[in-house]
C-alpha cells in the first residue's frame, strides 16, 4: 500500500483477537523503529517486548488497573512493547537544554510512529499508551529508576467490529503559508 493509504488506514486498536503475533512480524516493526532518526543520532530508546502470556497478564493487571483502568483494554493484546527512553547524547541534551526541548521525547515519538506504521502495513493493530503505572512496570521488568518509560504500545491482530472514523481538523484549519495570521 502506498504511504498516504497507510496513514489514512492506521488507527488505534482497542479490541484484539487472541491470535499471537509472530516474532518475525514484531522484529520487522522494531527494525522500522530502529531506523528512525534522532537528535544527534542519539537513538535514546530500547524496547522490551512482552509476548509471554503469563508475564503480559501480570504486567497488564498491575499497570492498567485502578486510576489507570481507562487502558484496561490493553490486557487483551497479545503483545505489549515497553518503550524505555534512555539518556540522549551529551550534545542532544545540551541543545535541548538551550532550546528548552526534550529531544529524547521527540525521538521516541518518531521511533514509535515508525513502529506502528510498520505494524499497520503488517495488518497488526496497535495503540499508544501513555497512562499506566510506570513504577510498577519498572519493578516487574527490573528497569532502573533512572530510566523513563513514556510509552507502552499494545499490539495484536484486531478482532474486528471496530469501525472508527478519524475526526481531524481540516487542512485549511491547520495550514498557514508564509505567516502565522489567523484564518
Amino acid at each position: 500500500m502506498d504511504f498516504s493509504e497507510l496513514v489514512k488506514k492506521r488507527k488505534s486498536t482497542r479490541r484484539y483477537s487472541s491470535r499471537p503475533v509472530p516474532r518475525e512480524v514484531i522484529d520487522r516493526c522494531l527494525e522500522a523503529a530502529r531506523l528512525a532518526p534522532s537528535a544527534c543520532n542519539s537513538q535514546p530508546w530500547y524496547f522490551i517486548v512482552i509476548d509471554d502470556n503469563k508475564l503480559k497478564d501480570h504486567v497488564s493487571e498491575s499497570v492498567f488497573s485502578g486510576i489507570y483502568s481507562i487502558n484496561s483494554f490493553a490486557k487483551e493484546a497479545p503483545v505489549l512493547i515497553v518503550v524505555v527512553t534512555e539518556r540522549a547524547s551529551y550534545i542532544a541534551r545540551l541543545g535541548g537544554y538551550l532550546k528548552g526541548v526534550r529531544y529524547s521525547l521527540i525521538d521516541t515519538g518518531i521511533t514509535c510512529e515508525h513502529l506502528v506504521l510498520q505494524a499497520e502495513e503488517e495488518g497488526v493493530g496497535t495503540c499508544w499508551l501513555g497512562w499506566f503505572d510506570e513504577n510498577k512496570v519498572k519493578k516487574i521488568l527490573g528497569i532502573s529508576r533512572k530510566k523513563k518509560i513514556d510509552v507502552i504500545i499494545s499490539m495484536g491482530y484486531p478482532s474486528g467490529g471496530e469501525e472508527v472514523h478519524k475526526k481531524r481538523k481540516s487542512l485549511s484549519e491547520i495550514r498557514r503559508f508564509n505567516h502565522a495570521g489567523d484564518y
